[in-house]
């Protein structure tokens, strides 16, 4: 290995996949070799039994389904927001003076703490988990979008000015276009960190989900469901990453070459 050496995409693939044998190899050990209490891990073999147990007789499907809703849905009302406001504040100096500490010292505010607050407001319905995932995930996506945007070639906005752009088509034919790939990075990345706020928000006042299933699962010491549940959530966030990756790809093709 050297830094920064690349390697085959069949290398990664057999890389990635020797990390889970690995893992699952040691979570073996430790649950079947007696060093962990069942107690509080179960074994391999209990988990899949209890997730099987879980979509055949418990209606898990639903559950999955519930929460996959509330994250798209929260993340895609905080991007149609954050995205023009991240621009905006990328752009403009002025609107980035205005809007820069709020947005600073908003996003360093645990979107959990928000949850008594908005189920006064909101109620323990839909509406309050959606404001949950749309606080956690706006503030960050409007930052970041921010930061790209402002870092913008300035060589590309002078070639356009002296084309003969004017400023809302240096917005929209420059700044834009040119930070199109990082901002759909951003919302990748951002995605991920939506996943962990659904989870908290289902873990109070919640009559499904995944994370509501979590919280039962607690109280039975049913540690397998536990763990199935946990990974489900990582194997619909490996899907979704690969999904935007392998979009990114197709729409920026450009950029990668």
């Amino acid at each position: 290995m050297r830094p920064l050496q690349p390697i085959s995409p069949q290398a990664r693939v057999l890389l990635g996949i020797l990390f889970f044998v690995l893992f699952f190899a040691g979570w073996s050990l430790a649950t079947f070799g007696g060093f962990v209490s069942p107690t509080f891990l179960a074994d391999p073999i209990t988990m899949v039994k209890d997730g099987i147990y879980l979509l055949t007789e418990q209606g898990f499907l639903r559950d999955i389904g519930m929460t996959v809703w509330r994250v798209v849905g929260g993340f895609v009302l905080a991007a149609v927001v954050a995205v023009p406001v991240g621009v905006a504040m990328g752009a403009y100096k002025p609107v980035e003076a205005l809007l820069e500490p709020f947005v600073s010292f908003s996003r360093y505010l645990p979107a959990s703490a928000f949850i008594p607050l908005l189920i006064l407001w909101a109620g323990i319905g839909e509406m309050q988990k959606l404001l949950v995932i749309f606080i956690g995930s706006v503030f960050q996506i409007i930052l970041m979008v921010a930061v790209s945007v402002a870092a913008t070639r300035r060589d590309l906005v002078e070639a356009a000015y002296t084309l003969g752009a004017r400023d809302r088509g240096i917005v929209r034919r420059v700044l834009i276009p040119a930070n199109a790939p990082d901002i759909a990075e951003t919302l990748r990345l951002v995605l991920g960190w939506a996943w962990t706020y659904v989870i908290v928000a289902e873990l109070i006042g919640a009559s499904s989900g995944i994370g509501y299933m979590i919280i039962n699962s607690q109280a039975l010491m049913a540690t397998g469901q536990i763990i199935f549940g946990i990974i489900v959530i990582g194997i619909i966030g490996l899907i979704s990453d690969f999904a935007f990756k392998t979009a990114n790809r197709h729409l920026f093709a450009w950029r990668l070459a």
